[in-house]
């Protein structure tokens, strides 16, 4: 079967069409945006088409220079109604070849030994992207970590050992100042190094007042700062999404 327009597949082994590529082949005249607006409200974003991300590149009027412009993947079922759709000269032979390309793949689908080759193909790709992967996955190890530790109150120098521990470098007394700096915590007076006004209303902060007697009968109030269970989850997905900055 002569290949009219390129078909690529998805990791699932389905086949996708190029929006851009469709839109050339068919010859439509109407500007590429508005051509596809008249048709993605038709169908389902995410199951007959999905964006292209970073879209395509293009050639810039045959000067050598390129420029990346929108696209679209869509269902092979969808590209070949879109066909049709527009009333072009090609419209009838590209809805055809689209009739046989999805004979092919049904074809395809119900090989055992093309299923093998799409499961290694797929592993080859796992593998290639494990570093990516890795990372991509952090950001919910850590959320995990905070999720572990968030059914009691801790104290602020705890929340800095977390914060170490999952690759921030700050101490107790560098994490003092960054919460006075970003007004989770009083800065003067009495007031000082308790939890503002913020931190209340955010539910991330909140203070332990604890009364000691002294020696000599006395009796005394001390008020300790703590992190909420919430507040853990907070500021550690603060930091991390700050990818461990704390300036």
């Amino acid at each position: 079967m002569e290949e009219i327009i390129k078909i690529n597949q998805n990791n699932q082994g389905e086949a996708q069409v190029s929006a851009r590529e469709l839109y050339k082949e068919l010859g439509v005249k109407k500007r590429f945006s508005a051509w596809f607006e008249q048709y993605q409200e038709m169908y389902v974003e995410g199951t007959d088409w999905t964006v292209v991300p970073g879209g395509t590149t293009v050639n810039n009027g045959g000067n050598g220079a390129v420029r990346t412009v929108s696209d679209f993947s869509l269902t092979v079922d969808m590209a070949k109604n879109v066909a049709m759709m527009s009333k072009t000269e090609k419209s009838q032979q590209i809805r055809d070849y689209f009739i046989q390309v999805e004979k092919r793949y049904k074809q395809l689908a119900s090989d055992p030994s093309y299923q093998m080759a799409l499961g290694l193909k797929a592993s080859q790709q796992l593998l290639e992207h494990k570093d990516k992967i890795i990372a991509e996955m952090k950001p919910k190890a850590l959320f995990a970590d905070a999720v572990d530790t968030s059914e009691n109150s801790i104290l602020v120098g705890q929340l800095a050992k977390m914060l170490r521990q999952n690759g921030v470098n700050i101490g107790q007394n560098r994490l003092f100042s960054w919460l006075r700096q970003h007004e989770y915590l009083g800065v003067r007076g009495e007031q000082r190094n308790l939890p503002t006004q913020k931190s209340v209303d955010l539910e991330v902060m909140e203070t332990k007042t604890r009364t000691v007697n002294n020696p000599d009968g006395s009796v005394r109030t001390t008020n300790t700062p703590k992190i909420t269970g919430k507040g853990q989850i907070y500021f550690v997905n603060k930091f991390l999404n700050n990818k461990g900055d704390v300036a």
